[in-house]
């Protein structure tokens, strides 16, 4: 099982940005040091009080630069917001820098002041992020190509560079709304998904994945990566006291702002069931994401939850989230990474 984590570059109150990016860069070093196999990248836009990794493909070609070991993938870069054919440019391009050790991770996210700041509808998200992908493969695997659609039009295109690995990097997409997950599966591509509340749902999904790839007579095997909330303490109080603000942080101020915000393009309804899901995350109890949406406690108590959660999804690796809320201190966060990596890890191997 590859077992990584996830950074987002939280900046905490009080802290200057600049510290905010020596922390995660720190930690990506730190990654590779205990023998853990994979970083992965958030983008989030206009949201200064939650995160700072906007350019998620600048932040994977530096830690291409300083690591040798480890994959350095983008959980996700959001296509519909981008110009395909510069993507697949720059994705091209940190293959090389990191000479294959590049994976590429893609959705469409549900924060919509990526959106409105870009002047793209998000009713135009779904639309956007597979014509997006359709122009980005081409450009990976064709010579040169054309390609007349509905957002995307291009003549005679020639990409350089071409992928370092070959047809190109891993794709991976985060899948969340139903109609995603046999779609990926049609396509043949690996998944990320989170928990979020709905464990029993998310089984659900997942098992729809893989049907319909066999069902689909898919070459290789389906792939499912889960991004979980860690973290790791020497004693149980600890491990569930030390995070608990910032989980709550994360469902009160995050989530809450994010699904209260009405979607230009969206239906009275489409945006009254949004704002129910916001105020449903937003009063979730902190019992509640311990029990369903993280993985917080001792070393065996982590181990035993992940291996839990590998059994019932079928999971091929795990993402942890180090930080989730934003709200712990780098001393939190590298304890509780040295203990998942130095004994957690050995245990899901």
């Amino acid at each position: 099982m590859d077992l990584g984590i996830f950074l987002d570059f939280p900046h905490r109150k009080g802290t200057s940005e600049a510290a905010a990016f020596t922390e995660s860069l720190r930690y990506a070093r730190l990654v590779e040091a205990l023998g853990l196999d994979s970083v992965w990248l958030a983008e989030l836009h206009f949201y200064p009080g939650m995160s700072l990794i906007s350019s998620p493909l600048v932040v994977a070609s530096a830690f291409a630069a300083f690591t040798t070991r480890i994959r350095i993938g983008t959980a996700v870069e959001v296509l519909p917001l981008g110009n395909p054919i510069r993507i697949a440019e720059e994705v091209a391009t940190i293959d090389h820098i990191s000479q294959g050790r590049f994976d590429f991770g893609m959705g469409r996210s549900s924060a919509v002041r990526g959106y409105a700041g870009y002047k793209i509808p998000y009713s135009e998200s779904s639309a956007r992020f597979w014509e997006c992908l359709e122009v980005i493969q081409k450009a990976w695997t064709q010579e040169t190509f054309s390609y007349q659609g509905e957002f995307y039009s291009y003549d005679d295109v020639c990409l350089t560079p071409r992928p370092f690995q070959k047809p190109h990097p891993p794709i991976r997409v985060a899948a969340n709304s139903l109609d995603t997950f046999p779609i990926a599966a049609r396509k043949g591509l690996s998944l990320f998904v989170g928990l979020r509340g709905v464990p029993a749902a998310l089984r659900e999904r997942v098992d729809l994945y893989r049907s319909t790839w066999l069902e689909a007579r898919i070459k290789g095997n389906p792939n499912v990566c889960l991004r979980v909330p860690v973290y790791v303490a020497e004693t149980m109080e600890k491990a569930r006291s030390d995070p608990e603000e910032s989980a709550l942080n994360f469902y009160r101020n995050f989530v809450a702002t994010i699904f209260n915000e009405p979607v230009p393009g969206l239906s009275d309804e489409e945006n009254a069931e949004r704002a129910a899901r916001g105020r449903r995350l937003a009063s979730i109890t902190y019992k509640e994401i311990l029990e369903t949406d993280t993985a917080f406690g001792t070393p065996d108590a982590v181990a035993e939850r992940l291996l839990e959660l590998k059994e019932t999804l079928g999971l091929d690796s795990i993402a942890a989230e180090i930080n989730f809320g934003g709200l712990l201190g780098p001393e939190q966060v590298e304890s509780s990474l040295r203990l998942f990596a130095e004994e957690v890890a050995p245990k899901l191997r």
